[in-house]
């Protein structure tokens, strides 16, 4: 089990390495930036602002998911604090949701010529953070009944 934890924990620090190195490395390349200086890459387009203002949730989410873990290691998954995290992780992933529709209607309302793909990327954000809110209220529920029960077995 803790293998199995330690193991998790890599993952997600992967991905948010991962995807903070992307976000820092893909404006650079971006058709449009691709012979920008840093100031206009970084400062002049605010949509590139929105998206990291956006990401906080993402980061946050991965930050409580290793917490949720780290719990795991330490037998201590039927906990307040666990159940605090689980909680947080389905506030992250419905903030996600908004950011994405927001984004989503800033793209549409745009005078892009390709909003097929940021459309396509943003349902497939959406349907990912759907799929984590609802696992989060599942394993929540469930966490709270374990909770509750632990709670009077220790009354008793």
């Amino acid at each position: 089990m803790k293998r199995s934890s330690i193991f998790l924990q890599v993952v997600i620090m992967l991905i948010g390495i991962c995807a903070f190195a992307f976000m820092l490395w893909e404006p650079h390349i971006e058709g449009r930036n691709a012979h920008s200086t840093f100031f206009e890459i970084y400062f002049k387009d605010p949509f590139l602002a929105y998206a990291y203002i956006a990401s906080i949730p993402f980061f946050t989410l991965l930050y409580q998911a290793f917490k949720v873990l780290g719990y795991s290691r330490q037998n201590k998954v039927f906990s307040q604090d666990s159940l605090k995290a689980l909680r947080t992780i389905r506030y992250c992933a419905i903030s996600i949701i908004g950011f994405v529709a927001v984004g989503e209607i800033i793209i549409m309302l745009g005078n892009s010529d390709d909003r097929a793909g940021g459309v396509f990327m943003g349902i497939l954000i959406t349907f990912g953070s759907v799929v984590i809110a609802a696992a989060a209220v599942k394993f929540e529920r469930i966490l709270e009944k374990a909770v509750v029960i632990k709670s009077n077995d220790l009354t008793v």
